[in-house]
């Protein structure tokens, strides 16, 4: 891939895949990318998945140990949003020397990443 995207390493990227493969971590994700910046409440996030707030903390840490969310205050509230940057840089380790030089069969995935990443800046 070509573009200012950061690489993770193989131990970065492990965590990550780690992260990612347990379902309630899966949606997560996938709600924070869907919330964009702005990020959603632990609370909310709880509530769409159907997960008490113990259950929803073990998950959040987890993904925010991967550095694939991060968190804020905003007065009572924990707002979670997902951290565009990391899962860039997931999509960019996987797709390295894409198809031994046969970019052609990687330009799928390249041209969703960057529509994803396009919208991503348009909302910042």
């Amino acid at each position: 891939m070509t573009g200012d995207v950061e690489m993770l390493s193989e131990p970065q990227a492990i965590l990550a895949f780690a992260a990612l493969s347990q379902e309630h971590r899966l949606r997560i994700v996938r709600l924070l990318v869907e919330a964009g910046p702005q990020g959603m409440p632990a609370g909310a996030l709880g509530d769409t998945l159907g997960a008490g707030s113990s259950k929803m903390s073990f998950h959040l840490s987890h993904l925010e140990q991967a550095g694939l969310v991060r968190s804020r205050r905003d007065g009572r509230q924990i707002i979670y949003a997902i951290e565009i940057a990391t899962l860039s840089a997931l999509i960019a380790f996987l797709l390295k020397d894409c198809c031994g030089g046969r970019p052609e069969f990687c330009l799928p995935a390249l041209a969703t990443a960057t529509r994803c990443a396009s919208k991503e800046q348009a909302d910042a």
